[in-house]
């Protein structure tokens, strides 16, 4: 129970980071007049992502089906499998056949993508 405790905590921290990150990136302020310690977010948020290509997407279900390579906060190794997602307008930012730069996180047991991007 310990690691699935220490799982959440990583995750909802690695969430809390890319969301973070996504804000300042929104907000339309100067990324070079940005604080030293905003930096770190954007180095933590980028490094905790993975990698994969959408297969498939289903709306009515807000579900997505990745090939990705290892989860390493979830300690997964590479596999094609659905996850939940945790806002469905993220599936209206990707298409199938997309790389794709992605957190997954297992909330009670559910696992789920909390954050995507196209890959660049």
């Amino acid at each position: 129970m310990k690691a699935s405790q220490l799982i959440l905590i990583a995750a909802v921290t690695g969430t809390a980071a890319v969301l973070a990150g996504v804000a300042q990136a929104q907000s339309g302020h100067d990324h070079h007049a940005a604080s030293a310690a905003s930096a770190p977010v954007a180095q933590t948020s980028s490094a905790e992502m993975s990698e994969g290509e959408v297969r498939k997407i289903d709306k009515e279900n807000k579900k997505i089906t990745l090939k990705h390579g290892p989860l390493k906060n979830l300690d997964m190794p590479p596999m094609t499998m659905a996850f939940e997602v945790n806002d469905p307008a993220m599936l209206s930012k990707v298409k199938v056949g997309d790389k794709v730069r992605f957190v997954a996180a297992n909330p009670g047991g559910r696992l789920t993508v909390t954050a995507i991007q196209p890959a660049k």
